[in-house]
């Protein structure tokens, strides 16, 4: 199951990406909280991804680091607000390569009939900080990334008891 759609608006800082999936929503929620599980999906082929810190929690700090073939560190890091739940994780994302850049996450988990949809609204300060973001190329990161969380939650699904 795929449909993904990124919608970014010329002139509004705002990215709204969608992925509907077919497991329930707790194993998502779990997929974005655990950390043996986070670097199993996120990020591009080709990078490897420590996580270096994870409390999701409201004031909780997050923090990982992709690595490229090199070993060169690719350093993220934000705050939780509010307490993260299988419906909504609201949290902050800084890029340590773009200093002052911070962006928010709303990412929801919806299900009916056992599909659910993800929807993860990012906000920027700036439209200038959304286009930068747009123009590296995110919605193919992206795109591999849910479909590494698809291969996941399936897996995970189908380990869960009956």
């Amino acid at each position: 199951m795929t449909d993904f759609q990124v919608i970014a608006e010329p002139g509004v800082p705002q990215v709204i990406i969608t992925r509907r999936f077919k497991a329930p929503r707790e194993l998502l929620f779990r997929a974005y909280t655990d950390p043996a599980l986070i670097p199993r999906w996120l990020g591009p082929a080709g990078l490897t991804l420590t996580v270096n810190q994870l409390d999701p929690r409201h004031g909780g700090r997050w923090r990982w680091t992709h690595y490229d073939a090199a070993g060169k560190g690719y350093v993220f890091h934000g705050l939780y607000h509010g307490t993260p739940s299988p419906e909504r994780i609201v949290q902050t994302y800084e890029f340590d390569q773009q200093p002052g850049v911070v962006y928010l996450n709303i990412i929801t988990f919806d299900e009916a009939d056992g599909v659910t949809t993800l929807r993860q609204n990012t906000v920027f300060q700036a439209v200038e900080d959304r286009d930068l973001y747009v123009e590296t190329g995110m919605e193919r990161g992206i795109r591999a990334s849910m479909q590494q969380l698809d291969d996941l939650v399936t897996e995970l699904a189908q380990e869960a008891p009956s």
